[in-house]
């Protein structure tokens, strides 16, 4: 009896993955350990485009499309409000451009000047500082642009990114990149131990305090 072909398998590789290896071809300019600012700075400018690009459709389908560009009716609802040159779908159209390490720098100062709670928050002129070869930034845009970051309500996925990246630098640190990294298994066994559903934790060393989100 002939064999039967096995099927092909699936690849089941996360976007944290495909990230991670989008953000190693940078390797030569940053270290693995800056990995996290530059794909977190990306996706974080995916996110709030993506949730300001949700609060502008909600209002045009409220019949109020003369307000989408105010501050106000976006403030009201917990979003950032967004100039053209911010959004993500700007960023991802000069993907390709020599100067698009300028443009996220832009786009980023941006975001804080038109939203007060984000005052000296956000890196400044980060990307053109770290002269990032433009087509592998490209590159790791295009990643970044296949994420869904709201479908999910239930998903954080900034910081699902954070804690992916922190391992992978854990891992390549050793011992020293360890100290900037607590297990997931460890995390859900201390949020299991104490149970944090009410009141307030203190804990000096939780670092992003991921674990209580």
């Amino acid at each position: 009896m002939a064999k039967k072909k096995a099927a092909p398998q699936k690849s089941d590789k996360g976007f944290e993955e495909s990230l991670w290896d989008s953000a190693n071809r940078l390797r030569g300019s940053v270290e693995s350990s800056e990995y996290k600012h530059v794909v977190l700075s990306l996706i974080f400018l995916k996110f709030v485009s993506d949730k300001f690009e949700e609060r502008r459709a909600e209002l045009i389908d409220e019949g109020k499309g003369d307000f989408t560009d105010q501050v106000a009716f976006y403030t009201m609802k917990n979003v950032f409000y967004l100039p053209e040159k911010s959004r993500w779908s700007y960023i991802q159209q000069q993907a390709k451009q020599g100067d698009i390490a300028l443009k996220i720098d832009t786009a980023l100062t941006q975001v804080e000047k038109n939203n007060v709670s984000l005052k000296g928050a956000l890196p400044d002129n980060y990307f053109s500082r770290l002269g990032l070869d433009s087509s592998k930034l490209a590159a790791l845009i295009d990643a970044i642009n296949k994420i869904d970051t709201v479908k999910d309500k239930e998903q954080d996925v900034v910081g699902r990114v954070y804690e992916y990246f922190l391992g992978k630098f854990a891992a390549s640190e050793g011992k020293l990149g360890g100290e900037f990294y607590t297990p997931k298994c460890i995390v859900n066994l201390i949020a299991e131990m104490i149970e944090p559903y009410k009141g307030k934790i203190y804990d000096p060393c939780c670092g992003s305090g991921g674990m209580f989100v």
